[in-house]
């Protein structure tokens, strides 16, 4: 799901190596939630090395869930779960998890703050700027400079469009009855939402 203008912005910071690996979570989950992974994608999950503390077990939880399932499989999975005859089982949207309907005021909010970072709607883009994997990888391209933002918009934009509801959406995605691989996402999504909060949280 590439973001008008991304394409153009050229590397405007020069991210320290925890932000490059910040940037490369974002741009994962984004990319797990913006379409159902290819078999590529698949067999790099499958390959993932373990690491220490809650995000390395979520990281080889979703290295097990990508070795156990196919692209046929994970495909059907993704539109029981997001798409749907009528709606998929999960929205991942802003407004919906913050005002329980689609295309409020948060969304409002995110096409604001995408005009102040000179981003502008695709006209091809059927989904709501508010749809998480979108959000997602705009925090990737602050974690890795790839926007001409001012210091701390980061966390502001964090505080304001991702804390307070996706961590919520990555814990109903953990439990979706539609879902097996896409549980796994979950739990790596909510770990990781948590230790960009407290990080934040400590920079404050």
């Amino acid at each position: 799901m590439a973001l008008p203008g991304d394409e153009v912005s050229g590397l405007v910071g020069v991210p320290d190596e925890i932000d490059v690996l910040r940037a490369q979570q974002y741009d994962l989950l984004a990319a797990l939630l913006g379409r159902a992974p290819d078999a590529a994608l698949l067999t790099a999950l499958a390959a993932l090395e373990g690491g220490d503390g809650v995000l390395g077990g979520q990281a080889a939880a979703l290295r097990r869930a990508a070795a156990e399932t196919n692209v046929a499989a994970v495909e059907r999975e993704y539109f029981a779960l997001f798409i749907g005859v009528g709606r998929g089982e999960l929205l991942p949207y802003a407004s919906y998890y913050l005002t329980g309907f689609l295309n409020e005021r948060p969304l409002a909010r995110v096409r604001e703050d995408f005009s102040a970072l000179g981003i502008e709607r695709d006209e091809s883009m059927c989904e709501p700027e508010d749809h998480l994997a979108i959000l997602l990888e705009v925090m990737a391209g602050l974690a890795a400079g790839r926007f001409d933002a001012e210091p701390g918009l980061q966390a502001r934009f964090f505080a304001r469009h991702i804390e307070p509801w996706a961590g919520r959406f990555f814990a109903d995605l953990e439990t979706a009855q539609a879902g097996r691989f896409y549980r796994a996402v979950g739990g790596l999504g909510r770990a990781f939402i948590e230790i960009e909060a407290e990080a934040f949280a400590m920079e404050g």
